[in-house]
């Protein structure tokens, strides 16, 4: 599954603003999580393309944390 930038553009009020020095944005974030979900890999096996899994996990979490993203959705 892979979100366009204009199914993005629609949500993009949800995630919070991105701050400093951003390599990956909210949208290449947001491919990423359900690509790990969807094919049951584990954080550290991300696809090289998707960068750092690291960075997703933990933009991820903090989603969570903040309750923008639920993963039993």
């Amino acid at each position: 599954m892979v979100v366009t930038e204009e199914q993005f553009s629609r949500i993009t009020h949800v995630f919070p603003k991105q701050r400093g020095n951003v390599l990956h944005s909210n949208l290449h974030v947001l491919d990423a999580i359900p690509y790990a979900t969807e094919n049951g890999c584990k954080w550290r096996r991300l696809p090289s393309p998707f960068g750092k899994w690291q960075t997703i996990y933990a933009r991820m979490r903090r989603m969570v944390i903040n309750g923008r993203y639920s993963v039993y959705e």
